[in-house]
């Protein structure tokens, strides 16, 4: 997948409309180098035109050494003699025009090219993990950590994920971020049987940190078009380009939800500390055990989580039998941060909430992070391993 790399995020989304699906792009060299380390199969950075002309020359000459199998190409708004001989003496590729489409592509291409000539056919398909927000109660603030969570996962642009809201009724994720999509999953209905990453990539809406979202429909007339076998056709091909893809989904076992749970790597369930959410979320857990959905994979979130209620991490951990993963104090600060459309993570990353956030996506991203333990989940099995997880035998059918 190819990586572009420009401080503007106007000219960075115009030079992605160009590339192939699944190009991700990046707001700074740093990023760049952060993505790099993620994904060793890369073959092609673009350098956009915002980039000082020094920084890039220091980038051809770095990878020129350290992944002589990716190729650089330079786009610049205008080409002169000295900018070429520059670009070519520190290893680029290719030098193209900003405007110039068919060149950048012609220069993607002759990349991919050369970089299967070098290494050969990459080998098994890209298969990203589907990470399925939950809770059977509404109003536990489920939406605003399936968003903290899926920015926190993009690591700064080093991973590329995508965050689904399949709350198909009411679904909120686009106004959190403060994004006004132009497509939804709505316009997708009827393609269960073609739906293809290229067509996919033109129904998501692109946030400013490398955030790709795939927005619930306007009207919640609408839901009841987006069938099971839709869903799944959607997951499993944003699984093709993307790393993670974090699903939001209703307060409810509806037909999309559970859908969207059988497809599902890492469960995350969303509670707080009341009675009848967690009465609820036991019933929940149970429901999923019933199914064999998750087992091994699932991960309890505590929103709000006060000692002062009168019920605390220990208390709950014994009503649900399960471990607490995270958790997440209430703060002013979060519900300031989401209704300046800047989620916490981004907002105020040292902030404890975020903390506790990131550290969850860790964790998900299969990164080494010391697990909270407890008397209850003391007594809980390890996870299986990927090899040993049980295959999922709940499929809905219509």
């Amino acid at each position: 997948m190819p990586v572009v790399v420009d401080p503007e995020n106007a000219t960075l989304g115009a030079l992605l409309a160009g590339l192939p699906a699944g190009a991700q792009g990046v707001l700074s060299v740093d990023r760049m180098h952060g993505w790099l380390t993620q994904h060793t199969d890369e073959y092609v950075v673009v350098l956009g035109p915002h980039l000082a002309l020094a920084d890039t020359v220091a980038v051809c000459e770095g990878l020129r050494t350290t992944r002589p199998t990716v190729s650089v190409v330079l786009v610049r708004d205008e080409l002169d003699t000295a900018t070429l001989a520059g670009a070519m003496k520190a290893g680029a590729r290719d030098v193209v025009q900003t405007a110039d489409v068919p060149a950048l592509e012609a220069a993607v291409d002759r990349a991919y090219q050369l970089h299967l000539a070098l290494r050969g056919p990459t080998g098994a398909a890209h298969v990203g993990r589907v990470v399925t927000v939950f809770s059977p109660k509404g109003g536990v603030g489920k939406t605003t950590m399936a968003v903290n969570l899926a920015l926190a996962l993009t690591e700064q642009g080093a991973r590329k994920v995508c965050l689904v809201d399949l709350d198909l009724g009411f679904g909120d994720v686009a106004i959190t971020m403060q994004l006004f999509p132009t497509h939804s999953i709505e316009h997708a209905v009827g393609a269960e049987d073609s739906l293809d990453a290229a067509m996919l990539e033109g129904l998501l809406t692109r946030h400013q940190e490398s955030l790709m979202v795939l927005a619930a429909p306007a009207h919640p007339d609408v839901r009841d078009r987006i069938t099971a076998a839709l869903v799944t056709r959607v997951l499993r091909t944003l699984r093709e380009t993307f790393d993670h893809v974090v699903v939001d989904t209703a307060p409810a076992f509806d037909e999309q939800t559970l859908t969207a749970l059988d497809e599902t790597d890492e469960c995350v369930i969303v509670a707080t500390l009341d009675v009848p959410t967690l009465k609820n979320v036991k019933v929940a857990l149970e429901t999923l055990e019933m199914l064999d959905i998750a087992r091994g994979h699932r991960h309890l979130l505590l929103n709000r989580a006060d000692d002062a209620v009168g019920i605390g991490p220990d208390k709950v951990e014994a009503i649900l039998g399960m471990g607490v993963a995270a958790q997440v104090e209430s703060s002013i600060d979060i519900a300031a941060a989401t209704n300046a459309g800047t989620p916490i993570v981004l907002e105020n990353p040292a902030h404890q909430s975020s903390t506790a956030i990131r550290a969850l996506a860790a964790r998900l991203a299969g990164d080494t992070v010391a697990a909270p333990r407890s008397a209850a989940a003391s007594s809980l099995e390890d996870p299986p391993a990927e090899s040993e997880k049980p295959a999922r035998r709940f499929r809905l059918r219509r």
